[in-house]
């Protein structure tokens, strides 16, 4: 029986975690069985991936236990988030292999690294399954505790500071989930999602409109949209390469999916449509002119994240199958891309010594492989045709011509601007990181520096330093359109002639590290291939918008497996 494979995306992992941990004397033996657990997560996802397209929604009962049970419910959405993210997860651990994060890092504990990754790919893999409200519930708890531990490996005071300010506003909208699921339980009786969808029906407007908002708030924000997304730029830069790189990447995505569950399965029709809409709008057009603003690779790319989901929001809210293909293509591609970027900029801060767009030039020449890795993956993320985001993106614009209200019309140009606006972003950050001489990024670095201590000594209740990866001088522009505003440099920040002469003398290391170049490099390859296989995909997708889109299709399977 192939249901049989359905609850094996969180059993391997889950049983990973815990050979990992007992191997914690053994590192060689752990960083084995992460990646043979790994890699059979995505072999066994491919194979459901398969088999839900032709023989239709896998549903299993745990325990065997029927209607009072969980179920994991494996639909064409699901499982193609599945495979995405067991690719993504795969990749970003042989990412961390090859830089050591987990065996020569003197700054990060050995033993908990491997353990506490296979937990967070349970955790995911949990949440895209999960056919029971507490069960999801469960799967953003399993994450929580997960991605903390990640993101403060190495103990360092910024990121434990970023640690927590994810830590309390995550445990603040668990506080509202478990309420939200109190809530539902007291007006339905029941927790699982395809009974909630039917006795949904039975309550007054007022009541559903009421569960409806929290549900959707307490998904929002896990997914980063504007203005539940203040946490994400302060709290994703500080982490370890890898670590950014999966989370930005995919936990994002998790709440995204959550919220496509709460639009179509529990609440059809689109009541909330226009709310999605506008904050779809305001996502896209304040995040990627918060990337604009910035002079910190990572925290550029933090804010493109919050753009970019105002995309994925923009197809939900369309209430349409074509909206919500769009959308469902869009957070595949968006998965791989982002991923892929945060590598790139890893294996940066690796061979530079620096993110910072103030002090990096001359890369492409330094580093070749890395000036095509980040040039395909940027433009990719911009839409520049024919590569995937374009694709996406174009998907998102039809669907939103085709609803033809004023609001929808406003989105399209919204989402013409913001593509514009991101290909700005990312030319800005080429030429001044890889095209530009080092000689001139650090004239320009004296330049600043100089003009920072011509304000004299900063006034006593003035802060000493800018918040990090930001530049705050009285003048106006410079090169590329870094913004410069009343302050200080960050440290990061202020010019170093020594680094600058290392990159000018080929004194620091020219020889990419093989297995994260190799890693970064096929994930960035695998988002090309989306566009090669944009046709079959694009069709897969619009099968999974038609099942959520008519509920009845999960509905009834879950049903038939429960007798």
């Amino acid at each position: 029986m192939m249901t049989s494979l359905v609850p094996l995306p969180v059993l391997l992992p889950l049983l990973g975690s815990g050979a990992a941990l007992m191997l914690f004397r053994f590192p060689r033996a752990q960083r084995l069985v992460s990646v043979v657990v790994l890699a059979l997560v995505v072999l066994v996802s491919a194979t459901l991936l398969v088999v839900v397209d032709r023989e239709g929604t896998q549903v299993v009962w745990l325990g065997g236990w029927t209607e009072i049970g969980v179920a994991l419910v494996a639909d064409r959405l699901a499982v193609l988030m599945l495979l995405v993210s067991s690719i993504v997860t795969l990749a970003v651990m042989l990412y961390s292999l090859g830089q050591g994060i987990s065996d020569s890092n003197r700054s990060a504990p050995v033993s908990i690294y491997h353990p506490t990754f296979l937990t967070l790919v349970a955790g995911v893999s949990n949440a895209f399954l999960a056919g029971d409200l507490f069960n999801l519930f469960v799967s953003f708890e399993i994450l929580l505790f997960a991605s903390y531990v990640l993101l403060t490996l190495g103990g360092t005071a910024g990121r434990i500071r970023a640690g927590t300010i994810y830590v309390v506003v995550n445990a603040l909208s668990s506080m509202l989930f478990l309420i939200t699921i109190a809530a539902v339980y007291a007006a339905v009786g029941t927790l699982n999602l395809a009974q909630i969808a039917v006795r949904l029906d039975d309550l007054p407007d007022s009541t559903s409109l009421m569960l409806h908002l929290l549900l959707l708030v307490t998904f929002a924000i896990k997914a980063a949209v504007f203005p539940l997304s203040l946490w994400l730029p302060d709290s994703y830069p500080t982490a370890p390469a890898p670590v950014t790189a999966v989370f930005a990447g995919l936990l994002t995505k998790v709440g995204v999916y959550a919220i496509i569950r709460t639009e179509t399965l529990l609440f059809p029709g689109g009541r909330l449509s226009e709310l999605l809409m506008v904050v779809a709008l305001l996502s896209m057009l304040i995040g990627i002119l918060g990337a604009i603003a910035q002079s910190d690779m990572k925290r550029l790319l933090s804010f493109t994240l919050v753009s970019h989901i105002g995309y994925m929001i923009f197809g939900i809210g369309l209430s349409s199958q074509a909206g919500m293909a769009g959308a469902i293509f869009y957070v595949a591609h968006h998965i791989t891309i982002q991923t892929a970027l945060f590598l790139v900029v890893g294996l940066i801060e690796r061979q530079a010594g620096s993110t910072s767009l103030l002090r990096l030039g001359g890369l492409a020449r330094l580093f070749p492989v890395l000036g095509v890795l980040f040039f395909v993956a940027g433009m990719n993320l911009a839409g520049i045709p024919p590569l995937s985001g374009f694709l996406g993106k174009v998907g998102l614009l039809e669907a939103g011509i085709a609803d033809g209200g004023a609001l929808a019309w406003t989105l399209v140009v919204g989402g013409t601007v913001t593509s514009l606006l991101t290909l700005y972003a990312v030319a800005k950050t080429w030429a001044l990181a890889f095209w530009r001489s080092p000689q001139e990024a650090h004239a320009m670095a004296e330049e600043l520096a100089a003009a920072d201590a011509s304000h004299g000594p900063a006034a006593p209740d003035a802060p000493a330093v800018g918040r990090r990866g930001q530049v705050r001088l009285d003048t106006t522009s410079y090169d590329a359109g870094l913004v410069r505003q009343a302050g200080a440099i960050v440290d990061s920040d202020r010019p170093d002639r020594d680094l600058h002469q290392r990159l000018e003398d080929d004194g620091m290391p020219t020889r990419l590290p093989a297995l994260m170049t190799w890693t970064t490099a096929v994930l960035v390859a695998i988002s090309v291939a989306i566009t090669v296989v944009a046709g079959p995909l694009y069709a897969f997708t619009e099968r999974a918008a038609g099942d959520v889109i008519d509920r009845s299709t999960y509905v009834t399977a879950v049903a038939e497996a429960a007798e």
